[in-house]
């Protein structure tokens, strides 16, 4: 749990997941109930860590797996100093589409970086989510829900199947051992059915949204 006074939700999960449907759907709910909220994605968030999500996303670079997870780390770093400790000193609510538990999952899991490297990363960072809910959906519904997107895909999305399923695997396996903090939800259903899920995770766990 965070020591700052805001509470901080992330969102986790495979491509084809739904987590930016989701994430905007929980904010809209927590502004409703008179929360001040912010949402805030990764890589990304604050303009430098943006300047990497280019970098990270675009592709035309064979990063080195350690190499890759340090430049996430780096945007994750400049994120949480600019970013979400202030907005959560401040009171605020803090929803991020992706935090650290998508790079032991991509980096980690799905390209071979060690998982004890990152999780001293994790360690140093010096923060962690109140909250993390993990949207899970079948390979094949991922899988077609990125084939719907085409040429917009980023370049995580367009890596073969093996390592999307490995990433999958990495999110079962993150959640499995920390279910204090996260949730697993079935997001292979309708939007609405989802987001009742995620409202009652938010609930149970933190209190009224």
């Amino acid at each position: 749990m965070t020591t700052e006074r805001g509470r901080f939700i992330t969102f986790e999960g495979g491509e084809g997941a739904g987590k930016t449907t989701q994430v905007g759907k929980l904010v809209e709910a927590l502004a409703a109930s008179g929360r001040p909220v912010l949402r805030t994605r990764e890589p990304g968030g604050s303009p430098g860590a943006e300047k990497l999500r280019s970098l990270l996303l675009a592709g035309g670079v064979d990063w080195a797996p350690q190499a890759e997870t340090l430049l996430h780390f780096a945007a994750r770093a400049d994120h949480v100093a600019k970013l979400i400790r202030p907005a959560l000193a401040a009171e605020s609510w803090v929803v991020c589409d992706r935090f650290y538990d998508s790079t032991m999952a991509y980096q980690g899991y799905g390209q071979g970086a060690g998982r004890p490297f990152i999780a001293e990363q994790i360690r140093l960072l010096g923060i962690a989510p109140d909250l993390t809910i993990v949207l899970e959906v079948p390979e094949a519904v991922g899988l077609a829900r990125l084939r719907q997107r085409g040429d917009d895909a980023d370049r995580y999305e367009r890596l073969d199947a093996a390592f999307h399923r490995r990433v999958r695997e990495g999110f079962r396996a993150i959640a499995a051992a920390e279910p204090g903090r996260c949730v697993v939800v079935d997001a292979s259903r309708d939007i609405d059915s989802v987001h009742a899920d995620v409202i009652q995770a938010v609930r149970s766990r933190l209190g009224n949204a």
